[in-house]
């Protein structure tokens, strides 16, 4: 509920005149002061003076500020310009001195050596006892400022990598265990496929005993030249007895060949298609 005063109450002198604040501005407060409406701004109020102060960069030390201020106006940070880099750093630092001078003596040694830099360059150019040109006095300032960087670019390169407990959450889940044993249900058809593979593996491991049989060319080469010479013309297929076997109907043809290659016999056919006869090329004696 908000309070009305009432039109009759005199009003209050401000600095000499009548506050003209109204009792009630639309119908809201400027704030509640121990739970009562505030409807007039306070003229003692104290606001102290770091109170709205606000920093707009942070930096993780003396080199994180210098290559900050190099890289933001595009300077070459090999040839940096020692003497605008060096008025920026040392207005950086008196800032932070007035607020933190513990802070403030490690923003100081650089400073010190930005300025020993300035004033190298500032001197006259002078070669070394060898002859050799002298090395610039910034060449070190700007090694540690690239290896610096390059380790910055690293950890932003890490950060920027999903971590537990800030990207992503491990999931975890809880199963309780039953220690009762249960035990499948075999079906008849389950056995039976069991069976069946068993036999399958058992056909595969199988041993097959091979036994050798020594057969001799030159023997059924004779037994053709027997056979030939108590006939005149001998049908081919004659020649060969399927009841003994694949291997001795092919030692058979292979002694057939062997007498047509010595020309012992002739292979002769009368047309096409006719019945192939074989007899001697000699005459027996």
């Amino acid at each position: 509920m908000l309070a009305h005063l009432p039109s009759s109450a005199p009003d209050l002198v401000v600095d000499g005149r009548p506050d003209t604040t109204p009792d009630v501005i639309d119908g809201v407060a400027y704030a509640r002061l121990y739970g009562e409406p505030l409807f007039r701004m306070p003229t003692d109020l104290y606001i102290p003076p770091d109170a709205l102060e606000v920093f707009l960069e942070a930096f993780e030390g003396p080199l994180d500020l210098l290559l900050y201020l190099i890289r933001k106006q595009n300077f070459n940070i090999l040839d940096i310009p020692m003497a605008q880099v060096t008025k920026q750093y040392l207005q950086y630092v008196d800032q932070i001195r007035l607020h933190n001078l513990e802070l403030a003596a490690e923003y100081l040694l650089m400073a010190a050596m930005l300025i020993e830099i300035k004033s190298r360059m500032l001197l006259p150019v002078r070669k070394a006892d060898t002859g050799e040109e002298a090395s610039d006095p910034r060449a070190e300032l700007v090694r540690r400022l690239l290896e610096y960087e390059q380790m910055k670019l690293a950890s932003q390169q890490i950060d920027a990598l999903p971590q537990l407990g800030r990207d992503y959450v491990r999931t975890q889940i809880y199963i309780e265990q039953n220690t009762v044993t249960r035990w499948p249900e075999v079906e008849v058809v389950d056995l039976q496929a069991a069976w069946a593979d068993l036999l399958k593996r058992a056909k595969l491991t199988a041993h097959h005993m091979i036994s050798r049989e020594e057969l001799s060319v030159r023997e059924h080469m004779t037994a053709i030249l027997r056979r030939l010479q108590s006939s005149k013309f001998v049908e081919f297929a004659d020649l060969f007895d399927p009841t003994r076997g694949v291997p001795v109907v092919v030692v058979n043809f292979v002694a057939l060949l062997e007498l047509a290659k010595e020309t012992l016999i002739e292979i002769t056919q009368a047309e096409p298609f006719a019945p192939i006869y074989v007899r001697l090329a000699y005459a027996p004696s």
